[in-house]
């Protein structure tokens, strides 16, 4: 009997690079895929899996109790990996409801659909895994110096991270209240194809190419650990088949890079692969700094030597090796970017933000 993973949130940017991952890496495998569909779920990503004889892809919402359920009864669930979350921080200051709805209730509907049918039905085996990703935000702003631990205290700073934080002591409450047997990671700041363009990599390069403004929030200068989404999405593998029950993983890719450095490199890198600005402007001139948000933690790193200790897992992917990729395939898949912002995303980021482009993390 093949292993099947329920994948929550596999139309999004990371679930995406996961699906792909899985039935590349894990061929005997099968995968079903949750999601809403909401503006930053986009089935165009997997639409070249469709006739997989290994992949399914059910349009629901993970709130939604009933259809929940019958999917571990239907189709025998073995894992889950649970991604689907609203994710903005700028979203979750203006409109926090959505994050509370989806990011609390949906994982706590989740997990108690598993436990009905792992351990109210004896359905659980020693491979059933509830698998949440989680986030480095949980832990709030770091100084200059040291890192995100295991064991570091939460101090969610957002919305965002405050509903994060409350779905991951969900998640430890089921192990050590039913013994329901969950894996918890918290990743830094990912990077590479498919990642809708509300997030700083692809906004950028969408708006470099175009020559519109580049505004960066504050001085520039806050810091974030970069992983490339691929390293990620082995790692959620290495995991979910060795980590430790009750067990939670930071996932870093050892990259610690300001806004500034980020935006700076993939404007040098535009003006290198293709055509010029008018008058030979560097792109660099499209950088405008602004009033900062609300609450920006100054600095996220990643401690992840409990993970390369323990499962034997690290980065394979330099960042420049990930961002060289990522800027290759976003030039190579324009028509994806145009589809994306002919759609619900422009509608929403107007309504945000009127005309104004910025800087998103």
């Amino acid at each position: 009997m093949s292993y099947t993973v329920l994948v929550t949130g596999g139309c999004g940017f990371i679930g995406a690079n996961f699906v792909r991952y899985l039935l590349t890496e894990r061929p005997d495998w099968r995968v079903v895929n949750i999601d809403k569909l909401t503006y930053a779920g986009n089935q165009a990503n997997l639409a070249d899996l469709a006739d997989h004889p290994a992949y399914s892809f059910v349009h629901g919402d993970i709130c939604d109790e009933a259809l929940v359920n019958d999917l571990f009864s239907r189709h025998n669930v073995h894992a889950v990996v649970h991604f689907a979350a609203e994710s903005h921080v700028d979203r979750s200051i203006t409109g926090p409801d959505a994050f509370i709805r989806t990011n609390i209730n949906g994982t706590f509907i989740l997990l108690e659909a598993a436990r009905n049918y792992w351990l109210g039905q004896q359905r659980q085996t020693d491979a059933s895994r509830f698998l949440h990703v989680s986030t480095d935000e949980v832990f709030g702003s770091l100084g200059p110096t040291g890192y995100f631990t295991e064991e570091t205290p939460y101090d969610p700073r957002s919305p965002y991270s405050a509903s994060k934080a409350s779905s991951d002591h969900l998640v430890r409450a089921y192990f050590h209240t039913y013994g329901l047997p969950v894996l918890l990671t918290n990743c830094s700041n990912n990077y590479g194809p498919y990642q809708f363009p509300e997030k700083l990599i692809p906004l950028i390069l969408n708006n470099a190419q175009e020559g519109k403004a580049l505004p960066i929030y504050g001085d520039g200068k806050n810091v974030r650990d970069w992983l490339y989404v691929v390293d990620h999405c082995e790692a959620i593998v290495r995991v979910l088949e060795q980590g430790a029950l009750g067990g939670s993983y930071n996932i870093g890719g050892h990259n610690e890079k300001t806004n500034l450095d980020i935006v700076e490199l993939l404007c040098d890198l535009l003006d290198k692969k293709i055509a010029p600005l008018p008058g030979n402007a560097p792109r660099r001139s499209l950088i405008t700094f602004v009033r900062d948000r609300p609450g920006h933690d100054r600095r996220y790193a990643i401690d992840a030597s409990k993970i390369e200790r323990e499962l034997g897992w690290r980065p394979k992917y330099t960042f420049e090796q990930g961002i060289e990729e990522t800027v290759d395939w976003y030039l190579a898949n324009r028509s994806w970017m145009a589809g994306v912002l002919n759609g619900s995303y422009q509608k929403y980021y107007e309504s945000m933000y009127g005309a104004r482009t910025e800087d998103k993390e």
